[in-house]
């Protein structure tokens, strides 16, 4: 039987990142199963003070075949009225929310609890954080109150599972692995993709990717890259492609006292969609540095395109990268992360690790993803 589905969260016209393209992934995973769907948005997200980026807004065109509406303003109260009577009023069967910092702990919580005044709506919420990596006034008291409008909850790692314990005992959740991103287009060979950039095919080429923020470590990769045993493998650069949620002048100055500039390619601008096979095709390897963290896009991105991995054993990174078997999982240290690199390069373990990546990948379907929700559904 279809059902009446609305997801609220980030998706177009804003640049949400990973999440963004996730929402409306889900979205489409949701069509594929018969069901209707709509996301509800945000025609503002954050106030530009708080906006670490250059836009919040994309200027690719709309997602074919979704329905998307533009709503909540973060710090508009009336907004809020707004958007919980809208979606009350269709009395959707499931609402999903994303949450994933405290910021918009009232804004949401007091649209899900407009919501669920009809009696007849379930409200679950995927929480990437309960506790975010960047700690502010106000986070338990606004994480309260969105959690304890919601029916109940989807996780991506353990960690976040174990968090939202301590604030819901009692509430039903579900640890779900994050699905893959099979929506970034088609496997390209790494000529073709290193002539769509510019770069030399001749390189062996490493990436990071992704907002550059403090707790994703860039600057324990650029310390690695000064490793003396990588900085004599002439043949290795690093590839940077996002761009700065933060100071740039420190990572510039960690570049310029190693002299890593001839080691590194920096396309520190925010990257397309389009553009995104283009950079992970390019790579040989993919590097997670997190000094924390809880689940990470990049992974599903680098499963898809059948990219070995590098993450740190911090949060639930660890727990979809099996060491040894599809990449490294190491502590987050430069010297432990430049040893797996150089193993990489020198070990030949790069076309077992992506037969293996082949075949673990699988299991990280969206039609299982969509049908795990669904029952959760059933069950508040």
């Amino acid at each position: 039987m279809a059902r009446k589905v609305v997801i609220v969260g980030p998706a177009h016209p804003l640049r949400g990142g990973g999440m963004a393209t996730f929402n409306e992934r889900l979205a489409r995973a949701f069509q594929e199963n018969g069901d209707e769907v709509e996301i509800v948005t945000f025609s503002l997200q954050y106030p530009s003070f708080l906006f670490p980026g250059k836009s919040q807004y994309s200027d690719e065109p709309a997602p074919e075949g979704l329905r998307i509406k533009v709503l909540i303003n973060s710090v508009n109260p009336i907004s809020w009225l707004k958007t919980g009577n809208y979606i009350r009023k269709q009395k959707p069967d499931l609402v999903i929310f994303r949450y994933w910092l405290p910021f918009m702990g009232p804004a949401l919580g007091t649209i899900a609890r407009i919501i669920r005044s009809n009696n007849y709506s379930r409200i679950l919420a995927i929480t990437d954080n309960v506790v975010p990596h960047e700690k502010r006034p106000g986070d338990v008291p606004f994480t309260k109150y969105f959690l304890r409008s919601c029916h109940g909850f989807v996780t991506m790692s353990r960690s976040v599972q174990q968090e939202l314990q301590y604030f819901e005992p009692t509430k039903p959740n579900l640890y779900l692995a994050h699905p893959l991103y099979d929506n970034f287009g088609a496997i390209e060979t790494k000529a073709e993709a290193c002539a769509a950039l510019g770069l030399d095919p001749n390189y062996s080429y490493l990436l990071f990717f992704g907002f550059i923020r403090a707790y994703k470590g860039l600057d324990l990769l650029l310390q690695a890259m000064a490793d003396a045993r990588l900085q004599s493998r002439k043949d290795i650069k690093l590839i940077v492609a996002g761009e700065f949620y933060e100071d740039a002048a420190p990572y510039r100055k960690l570049i310029e006292s190693n002299s890593l500039q001839d080691q590194l390619i920096l396309r520190t601008d925010f990257i397309p969609n389009a553009e995104v096979r283009h950079y992970f095709c390019a790579a040989d390897l993919v590097v997670q540095p997190y000094k924390h963290a809880t689940q990470s896009g990049v992974t599903q991105v680098a499963y898809h395109f059948n990219k070995p991995m590098v993450v740190t054993n911090v949060g639930g990174l660890a727990e979809l990268v099996p060491d040894g078997e599809v990449g490294y999982v190491v502590n987050p240290e430069p010297e432990t992360i430049a040893s797996a690199i150089l193993d990489f390069y020198s070990s030949g373990k790069a076309e077992t690790f992506r037969e293996a990546i082949a075949n673990y990948k699988q299991r990280f379907s969206w039609k299982h993803f969509v049908h795990e929700i669904l029952q959760l559904a059933t069950k508040v």
